[in-house]
Formats: structure tokens, sequence, C-alpha cells
């Protein structure tokens, strides 16, 4: 019995596609994209030009200039990180960092806690 319901699940199935087939076909747009993709063709044989010599002529930016600006991006544009100052209330040291990876604001964020020294902060200069 398993085998007739796989198979009247599957006629039902080619029922529904048909059905969807038949409303694109009769679907304006679809018919103007096949009229393009045709003429398009034609005229790819006409100058016998495949896909890819389409799709440079046709790209904005050439693919022989992408590597050049990806290896401008990574020598060094990324902009610098601004300046922050922090003065210990406690002892009245200060730390400048430009990140927060450094050594006596880690000490003094395990000790104190992160909001706390945040709350330190004096400036932040460019």
């Amino acid at each position: 019995m398993s085998l007739l319901n796989e198979y009247m699940q599957m006629e039902q199935q080619l029922k529904e596609l048909q059905s969807n087939l038949d409303k694109l076909q009769n679907d304006k747009r679809l018919q103007s994209e096949l009229e393009f993709k045709d003429k398009l063709e034609t005229l790819m044989k006409e100058y016998d030009k495949s896909a890819a010599d389409v799709i440079a002529l046709l790209d904005p930016k050439p693919a022989a200039s992408a590597p050049k600006a990806a290896a401008s991006s990574a020598t060094g544009t990324r902009r610098k990180r601004k300046l922050k100052i922090y003065k210990n209330p406690n002892t009245g040291e200060v730390v400048e960092t430009r990140g927060g990876n450094q050594k006596t604001l880690k000490a003094w964020k395990d000790e104190f806690g992160s909001d706390t020294v945040e709350s330190w902060l004096v400036r932040v200069e460019e």
C-alpha cells in the first residue's frame, strides 16, 4: 500500500509542477526575458564572443584592477585608533593607550572592574 501512496503523492506533485509551469509560460515577464536571452545569444554567436567576454566588457571595474585595490587597502590605509588617557584617582597614575591591551590598564580592570576603570577616562584624542 505504501508504494501506491508514494505513486499518488508523486502524481499530485507532478500536476502541481505542470500547473506552475503553465503559469510561467504565460507570464509576459518570462517571455520577455527568454526573448532577450535568445537575442543576446544570437548576438554573441554573430560576434564570436563568450559569456565571460560579455561580462568583462560590461563590468564597470575591470578584474585586473581588483587585485590592486585589495593590495592597496592592506598596506596600511587603516586609520589610527584614538588615544585614550586614563587617570587612576587612587594613585594619580596616568595611562595613555590606543588599544585595550595595555598592561597597566588590564591590571586595573582586573583589580577594580572594567566599568570603574572606564569611568577614569580623562579624555580621548585623535
